[in-house]
C-alpha cells in the first residue's frame, strides 16, 4: 500500500465470462462468490445473504480481503460507509494491485480523524513499484452517515477516480514523455481496515482512542465491467458496446467542469505543486514541468 512523505497536509467483486477469445463483463452480486476474506482472524463479516461486507479495527487487529480473481482493465464501483465517530488514527483502503516486487497499484484511502473533522479521501498511482503521484481531497459529505459509491475507471488510456459519479482525479497515460503507465500487470481488488496512528492523523499527533473499538467500515452494491486475466487471455476485446464504450472512456465537457469544481474546492494535497518534494522542477506529466 501507499507510503506517505512528510510534506503532507496533516490533517469487487467482479465476474467475467469468458466467450472464445471475447471477455464480456458480467455484474458481480454476491460478496462469497468473488471475495476472499484475507485477514482479521473473524474480524471481517460477509453478512445479509452476501449482500453487505464489514471489517472491524480493535487494538489487537484490522481486517480485509480480497477478489478472487485478476482484472486486467476494469470499472470497478463499490459504496462505502466509513468509520463513524471518532476514527482519528484508522485507515480504511480500497484499491488495486498486482503484489509484484515491481508491483502496479491504483489507491483510494480514506484517513480517519476526529468527530466533526472531515475524513480525507487519499488517491496515488503506481507503475512498477513507483509512485509519488499522491492528491487528496475532502469531500463534501458525510462518508460515514450512509453509504456512497466510489469508482475506479482504469483502460489504456487513463485511470479516473469518481466519487458518487464526480470524477475527482483524471490521471492520464503520458507513456509519450516517458511517465510510466500500468497497463501490462493484472491487479485484484483489495481492501483493508488498519491502525495508521503513528502518521494518519494530523502527522501521528492524534492517537486512536482505542476505547471506541471496534471500528467498523461496511461495503456493499459493488458491480464492474472487466476483463477477467488469465495466461490464455491477458488483453482485452470484445465486441460488446458496452465494453467498447468504458475501455475508451473519457471525461465530456461536463465532466471536466465537474473534476475542476472538486479540485478547486476540495482538494487539499497536489504532488504537482509540491515544490519542497521537487525542488529541481516537477515530474513531466505535471500541468507546471
Amino acid at each position: 500500500m501507499a507510503s506517505f512523505p512528510s510534506t503532507f497536509p496533516v490533517m469487487l467483486t467482479i465476474s467475467t465470462l469468458l466467450v472464445g477469445s471475447f471477455i464480456l463483463p458480467t455484474f458481480a452480486s454476491n460478496f462469497y462468490q468473488d471475495f476472499n476474506l484475507t485477514w482479521g482472524d473473524g474480524r471481517a463479516k460477509i453478512l445479509n445473504n452476501g449482500t453487505l461486507l464489514t471489517l472491524s479495527l480493535d487494538k489487537a487487529s484490522g481486517s480485509g480481503f480480497e477478489s478472487n480473481n485478476q482484472y486486467l482493465f476494469a470499472k470497478i464501483d463499490m459504496q462505502l460507509k466509513l468509520v463513524p465517530g471518532n476514527s482519528a488514527g484508522t485507515v480504511t483502503t480500497y484499491y488495486l494491485s498486482s503484489k509484484e516486487s515491481k508491483w502496479d497499484e491504483i489507491d483510494f484511502e480514506f484517513l480517519g480523524n476526529l468527530s466533526g473533522d472531515p475524513y480525507i479521501i487519499h488517491t496515488n498511482v503506481y507503475t512498477q513499484g513507483k509512485g509519488n503521484k499522491e492528491q487528496q481531497f475532502y469531500p463534501w459529505f458525510d462518508p460515514t452517515a450512509d453509504f456512497h459509491n466510489y469508482s475506479i475507471l482504469w483502460n489504456p488510456e487513463r485511470i479516473i477516480f469518481y466519487v458518487d459519479g464526480t470524477p475527482i482525479r483524471d490521471f492520464e497515460n503520458r507513456e509519450s514523455i516517458g511517465v510510466l503507465f500500468p497497463k501490462n500487470q493484472p491487479m485484484r481488488i483489495y481492501s483493508t481496515l488498519w491502525d495508521a496512528e503513528d502518521w494518519a492523523t494530523r502527522g501521528g499527533l492524534v492517537k486512536t482512542d482505542w476505547s471506541l473499538a471496534p471500528f467498523t467500515a461496511s461495503y456493499r452494491n459493488f458491480n464492474a465491467k472487466a476483463c477477467i486475466w488469465s495466461s490464455s487471455a491477458s488483453s482485452c476485446s470484445s465486441n460488446s458496446s458496452i465494453t467498447n464504450a468504458w475501455l475508451t472512456e473519457k471525461l465530456d465537457s461536463h465532466g471536466l467542469e465537474r473534476l475542476k469544481w472538486v479540485q478547486k474546492n476540495y482538494m487539499i494535497y497536489n504532488y504537482c505543486t509540491d515544490l519542497k518534494r521537487f525542488p529541481k522542477g516537477f515530474p513531466p506529466e505535471c500541468p507546471m514541468s
